[in-house]
């Protein structure tokens, strides 16, 4: 009996060491659902990221990968897994700001650093001590689709389709809307939800408004179908959107509907500057066989920004860890 105990005694304690040696990192994606496409783009940047940098202060990183379902009430859910069960030191997520907004108060609650990839809402970080971001922001993303669209476009009426379940939606749609009236613009708006498959009704109202461009702030599944039903009603002007279109299953829904389209994004691989940049674009290009998307890049930017800041901390501490996330400044990222 002794010796079981004994042998037990030092394999907890085997068990123990092993546990230190890992620092453990959640990542809270939509990896199913609605929106999983924003999911696995992140993922896959988060993943490439690990082989450039798979160690942080002398410990293997373990990467734990939590599903929130597209859904807000999951995205909590998963926070709160991912800091109770797993015991992660940080978290990279969420994608959409919604699911940010209700991650992120359980990830400030706890004082668990939570770096978001993509959440463009203002509100996301508004407040907040222990979630960031490595993403812009909705007024300026807004403001320069605005700017687009009047002098470039040179529209003159805009019919804003928007998603009242989505804090990104609301958002954007409200800081396109300022700076669009403020450049002398006229502007409307339509609503819809999440998941809505036909937008005749909402279509019929803003045709008849006669509109030189539709700004959809939404996200790819519904910007697809409402191009496509546009279209078909016989829309001939120009379909402008925010980063929620940026993902390959855009155009494998809409088809050429959603030729021409414009929108807003955060990265473009022909843009890569930096030493980094340049050799993520071969790296993925390598491992995937395609070029990178904007989301590729921000889950590989938000890995390099938390690790930097784990690395500087000197600790994982995660009071320090989030201190050093919020201090970070001329990062060379993408």
């Amino acid at each position: 009996m002794r010796k079981l105990f004994l042998f037990m005694f030092i394999l907890a304690f085997v068990f123990i060491a092993i546990a230190e040696d890992v620092v453990k990192i959640g990542v809270v994606l939509p990896m199913t659902g609605g929106i999983s496409a924003f999911g696995k783009l992140v993922w896959e940047g988060v993943q490439l990221a690990y082989e450039f940098k798979p160690t942080v202060l002398g410990k293997k990183v373990e990467l734990i990968l939590l599903d929130n379902r597209s859904e807000k009430t999951e995205a909590a859910n998963a926070v709160t897994r991912a800091i109770d069960k797993e015991r992660v030191v940080a978290i990279i997520g969420e994608v959409a700001s919604s699911h940010s907004l209700a991650g992120g108060e359980i990830a400030e609650k706890k004082g668990i650093p939570m770096v978001s990839p993509s959440s463009t809402n203002p509100l996301v970080t508004q407040g907040k001590k222990f979630v960031s971001r490595v993403c812009f922001i909705d007024p300026f993303q807004g403001s320069a689709g605005a700017e687009f669209a009047y002098n470039y476009l040179k529209a003159r009426n805009v019919v804003i389709f928007t998603d009242i379940e989505q804090d990104y939606s609301v958002g954007l749609s409200k800081f396109f809307m300022d700076t669009f009236k403020k450049l002398g613009g006229k502007v409307s708006q339509v609503f819809y939800k999440t998941g809505d498959q036909e937008f005749s009704a909402q279509l019929t109202v803003a045709l008849s408004r006669n509109p030189d461009v539709i700004y959809i702030t939404g996200y790819y599944p519904e910007i697809a179908l409402i191009c496509q039903q546009a279209k078909v009603l016989g829309y001939t002007g120009y379909f402008l959107t925010g980063d929620g279109a940026d993902a390959p299953e855009l155009i494998e829904i809409g088809g050429d509907a959603v030729e021409g389209l414009y929108f807003t994004t955060h990265y473009h691989p022909k843009g890569a500057v930096t030493e980094i940049g340049k050799e993520f674009v071969e790296k993925f290009r390598e491992k995937y066989g395609r070029d990178p998307a904007a989301l590729n890049a921000l889950g590989f930017d938000a890995y390099l920004v938390l690790i930097d800041a784990i690395e500087r901390a000197g600790s994982l501490d995660p009071v320090k860890i989030a201190e050093e996330v919020r201090k970070t400044k001329n990062f060379e990222g993408m």
